[in-house]
């Protein structure tokens, strides 16, 4: 374990009978940081989570949470709280009951408990919830609840089992910032489940990626978005365009009957590839191009998203595939984009990403 590791992973494997949920994981989630597993339903990503809580036990492999092997342990003996997607709050108790909840089961003096109480309810900004019971809250409110019933016990590790997504679309980004801003105050070691790409992006220090069972890559935020190390992780965060080309050597790279300057020299010619390029790194109306990767194209759509527009382009070069570019809503106006107008878009080599 290396000094600024605070929990790691060797070997977990897991098996529901012949399906197999996890694959030989291994993975250090560092001291302070929030760590995100990200993928879509049934990639284990939950089920990873709820073995490091030991509510599953993993079939093979170790883990240990800051030097200590906790890897056949009960929950109740393991440093951690947990915030689940349903809050799982008591509706009979009241807020500070709730709240409360795990210290009373701790023995701890009840004047201690009722200070940190108030100082949790102050944390998250409801300090007048505490005579309220769970059902005259927001669903928000009620995560934060839950959220701070979790940190009651100052635990080394904060588990977050998808906690936003019974939200609505605005209460999900005010909360996600808020979560954020707290675990990064209380420095806490945080894990974090979810589905929602952006939400992974924006809150994760790392982001791990998973898919049927194993780990597709490990990064920060901007290295799994501009740097995807699969074609599963190009696919799966964010938007991207797929082009289906052949090498030609040199760094050049057929696509359809146009050839495209990559930066890539080292790919030997007739090797079949993809190339991935994202929608934002595609410029309209380029007056010139790098190394001949300035085309012509027609518009066929325009959507409107807000700040930024989705083109649809038709690239002139027979057997080239269709594109998508995020073209600035301004730019759109001031150039008058319509389907049908023709335009010159660029593919910038150093964009262009080559997987398998």
């Amino acid at each position: 374990m290396t000094d600024d590791s605070y929990l790691r992973l060797a070997g977990i494997h897991k098996s529901f009978g012949k399906f197999e949920a996890l694959k030989d994981i291994a993975l250090e989630v560092r001291r302070g940081e929030l760590m995100v597993f990200l993928g879509p339903s049934g990639c284990g990503k939950t089920t990873l989570l709820r073995i490091i809580a030991g509510l599953e036990t993993q079939d093979t492999g170790t883990i240990h949470q800051d030097g200590r092997d906790i890897s056949r342990l009960p929950p109740i003996q393991r440093d951690y709280g947990i915030v689940f997607q349903s809050y799982a709050l008591f509706p009979n108790l009241t807020i500070r009951a709730n709240v409360a909840y795990g210290l009373v089961n701790r023995r701890q003096a009840r004047g201690a408990i009722a200070k940190r109480v108030a100082e949790l309810l102050n944390l998250i900004g409801l300090p007048d919830a505490g005579p309220k019971y769970p059902g005259q809250l927001s669903g928000g409110q009620q995560q934060r609840i839950a959220l701070a019933r979790a940190l009651a016990s100052a635990p080394g590790l904060l588990l977050l089992d998808e906690p936003l997504s019974a939200l609505d679309a605005l209460e999900r980004v005010r909360l996600r910032g808020e979560i954020r801003a707290l675990q990064q105050r209380l420095g806490v070691t945080t894990v974090m489940v979810t589905h929602d790409q952006e939400e992974a992006l924006s809150m994760a220090d790392r982001i791990v990626v998973m898919c049927t069972g194993h780990i597709e890559q490990v990064g920060t935020p901007r290295q799994v978005y501009e740097a995807p190390a699969t074609p599963f992780v190009a696919d799966f965060v964010g938007k991207i365009n797929v082009l289906p080309a052949v090498a030609e050597g040199g760094g050049q790279f057929r696509v359809g009957e146009v050839s495209l300057a990559v930066a890539r020299p080292d790919i030997v010619a007739g090797t079949f590839v993809n190339l991935y390029l994202r929608p934002e790194e595609i410029a309209l109306n380029a007056a010139g191009g790098v190394n001949g990767n300035t085309l012509g194209a027609r518009i066929a759509k325009v959507e409107f998203l807000g700040a930024f527009c989705m083109v649809g382009l038709t690239l002139d070069a027979k057997g080239a595939p269709a594109l998508v570019a995020n073209v600035p809503r301004h730019d759109v106006d001031s150039g008058r984009m319509a389907a049908g107008q023709a335009v010159r878009v660029s593919l910038p080599p150093d964009a262009l990403r080559v997987l398998g």
